[in-house]
């Protein structure tokens, strides 16, 4: 895709807009609280198609182009979204095939919204419909910032059209039903297929679905999702709208998509993020996102939402206080985001999600909410000059990289593995946490990238490997590189065979070691290692071929045995983890490999203190994020000029707890704290 240029002379600020939930004289009070807020950028349309479109075929803009008027007015830019994540009633009406079928074989009915069947022409037809209709009108607009194309992308759907067009894509990606068999095994329980039309997609059934079936079907869901999405960009581009495209991905506990592929084809990469945890590990979860977002950008990014002053914890909405939400705002920012937008603008009076989080609470602008939503806006202006990258190199220097890809969530989904606890989510957010609390600055990577800029390179899980990546990960090592494994990774190929042998099969012999059998852990139960690590859910018998032994068990069936294994491989070597770390053990793991690496923290003194310090290169110079996340009152000495105070920092700044400050310094200074 051509790459479309996005404004970097300021940080954007706003959120989702939704006006038609409004009578017109509280249009115009938001106007003035968007102005007193400093908010330049919104979000409309998203949820709008019912208006926008209230009979096939018979548009209605006249509400539209009076909020685009009125925005324009006060100064305010705007990111026009296809409402096609939530078709209107008349649409399923019509065409109950455009509705989604679940695994059960139900069909979903109207009532809610993202209840489309991707593969339905008629649903396809009218989305780039629609998008085409707003392009035309608007496309060209000197407030339009860019294209928020769909919303949250991922529902799935079993029915007759995804079976069809499942079917086009195994036919593309196999050729032959001969290659299919074979990577499917289905030899295994009667299931050799003989006839296209007897692929379906992975329903609900007596027992345990094919593995292979069930990645498939996931990879087949992304493309499908991502065909849809180029529709509409294609309408957008038809229509000559150069303005940039973006779709929000999302960063929750399920992953329908191969973000990867899906940042090739945006000009933009924009996210959704909500904190799972009112507890302190929810600024850990906010580094992931920035980080994650990052990388998949290869550059600056953009946060489309997040929560002003809610955390939705189980069956619980918590206050997140104010200053909590400026320091998430501007940690997502430290991290590479252009911008802070939030659903959304008002909180709704009614609806499905009217105790969601808004700028504007329930309780209007006279609300300590809206306090903190004007100090961020005042925060935004005065921080603007770090809006602008740098003219080369990355916005934030790393020397580890972690290795993500979708495959390998989904590989790990995969049914009746021998413990399924392990999950591919939390095995990488526990590794990146440990980076964090060392104040280690890391990235992320696709398999098959350049990965040589990155002294380590850390594989928390990827169960499933093809033959690239073997290869990828082998030059790494043998160019100099570190390599570190965790357990359960390379057992299987693409296709989720088993490589026979010994565990782990695809990498063996770049880890110098043979596990023969896999020992879960009951829940609760740990094992100690001769270091003194705590180990839980997950140990192997390895034997080492090669590799020599950092640490073994030291307690349980296991003992004597080794547990965590090196092995020099070329001019690198390699790390393996038989065994599920506890996150204090990881911790404690990931600092001093670290340390033995020469990769030190931002500011050492930090560590331990609940100060995160994060270096986001500028073209004006290197701006220092200090983000004071503990109890403490804290003092930050070191060359530069603090923007939120317009105080030079080399006599020291003082930060309480919760503070948060920007200082923009040269490169390679360096930096003290200290209490008081």
């Amino acid at each position: 895709m051509t790459t479309h240029a996005f404004p970097t002379s300021s940080f954007l600020f706003g959120g989702d807009y939704n006006p038609e939930q409004w009578p017109r004289e509280v249009w115009a009070e938001d106007m003035e609280l968007m102005r007193r807020a400093g908010v330049n950028t919104t979000t409309i349309g998203v949820f709008s198609w019912a208006l926008l479109e209230p009979r096939e075929g018979e548009y209605d803009t006249g509400w539209l182009d009076e909020v685009i008027d009125a925005l324009d007015a006060a100064g305010v830019s705007f990111f026009l979204a296809t409402p096609t994540a939530s078709p209107p009633p008349w649409l399923t009406r019509a065409h109950p095939d455009a509705l989604p079928v679940r695994p059960d074989g139900s069909r979903v009915l109207h009532g809610s919204r993202d209840t489309y069947a991707i593969s339905s022409p008629a649903y396809r037809d009218a989305a780039r419909r629609v998008a085409r209709m707003l392009a035309d009108r608007y496309g060209h607009h000197p407030r339009l910032r860019g294209w928020h194309v769909h919303n949250e992308y991922g529902t799935i759907d079993h029915g007759p059209h995804a079976a069809a067009a499942f079917r086009r894509w195994l036919q593309q990606r196999y050729g032959n039903l001969e290659a299919l068999n074979d990577a499917w095994y289905t030899a295994f329980w009667s299931q050799h297929y003989g006839e296209w039309e007897d692929i379906l997609p992975p329903m609900q059934t007596q027992y345990l679905h094919n593995p292979a079936q069930v990645v498939d079907f996931k990879r087949f869901c992304s493309d499908e999702m991502l065909a849809a999405y180029s529709e509409q960009v294609a309408e957008i581009r038809d229509a000559g709208s150069a303005a940039p495209v973006t779709t929000n991905l999302m960063l929750p506990t399920w992953n329908h998509l191969d973000q990867w592929r899906w940042a090739e084809q945006q000009d933009l990469i924009s996210i959704d993020h909500y904190l799972d945890t009112t507890g302190p590990d929810g600024e850990t979860h906010v580094a992931y996102a920035g980080d994650l977002t990052r990388s998949w950008a290869g550059g600056p990014w953009l946060l489309m939402e997040q929560n002003a002053v809610g955390i939705r914890e189980g069956d619980r909405t918590y206050v997140k206080d104010p200053d909590r939400m400026i320091r998430n705002s501007l940690g997502y920012i430290a991290r590479g985001s252009q911008g802070s937008l939030f659903f959304q603008w008002r909180a709704s009076a009614a609806g499905a999600e009217s105790w969601h989080g808004a700028l504007v609470p329930h309780a209007g602008p006279e609300s300590r909410g809206f306090e903190a939503t004007v100090a961020l806006g005042r925060m935004l202006e005065q921080i603007a000059e770090v809006a602008e990258p740098p003219a080369e190199g990355p916005l934030i220097e790393t020397e580890v990289g972690i290795v993500w890809d979708a495959n390998g969530w989904w590989s790990l989904e995969t049914p009746h593995l021998p413990n399924e606890s392990l999950d591919y989510s939390a095995e990488v957010r526990a590794t990146h946490r440990s980076l964090w609390r060392a104040g280690i600055a890391a990235e992320f990577v696709r398999p098959d990238a350049d990965a040589s800029r990155y002294r380590v390179l850390a594989v928390p899980s990827l169960f499933a490997m093809d033959d690239a990546t073997v290869a990828w990960l082998e030059d790494y090592v043998r160019s100099g590189g570190h390599l570190v494994v965790g357990a359960f990774s390379g057992i299987a190929d693409e296709h989720q065979r088993v490589v026979l042998g010994g565990y782990p099969g695809r990498i063996r012999e770049l880890l110098g070691v043979r596990v023969e059998e896999i020992w879960p852990l009951a829940p609760g139960e740990t094992v100690t290692l001769s270091d003194g690590s705590t180990v839980e859910e997950w140990t192997e018998r390895m034997t080492l071929t090669g590799a020599q032994e950092l640490a073994a068990y030291a307690s349980g069936d296991l003992a004597g045995l080794p547990a965590i294994a090196r092995h020099a491989v070329g001019t690198g070597r390699s790390t393996y983890l038989s065994a599920r770390l506890r996150q204090d053990a990881r911790d404690d793991f990931w600092s001093r490999l670290c340390a033995a690496e020469g990769i030190t923290p931002e500011v050492p003194d930090a560590v331990g203190t609940g100060l995160e310090v994060v270096r986001r290169r500028g073209a004006n110079g290197d701006y220092v994020f200090c983000l004071h996340h503990g109890d403490q009152v804290l003092t930050v000495t070191g060359p530069g000029h603090d923007l939120l105070t317009d105080r030079p920092t080399d006599g020291g700044l003082v930060i309480q707890p919760g503070g948060v400050a920007v200082v923009r310094t040269s490169p390679g200074t360096t930096w003290r704290v200290h209490a008081g």
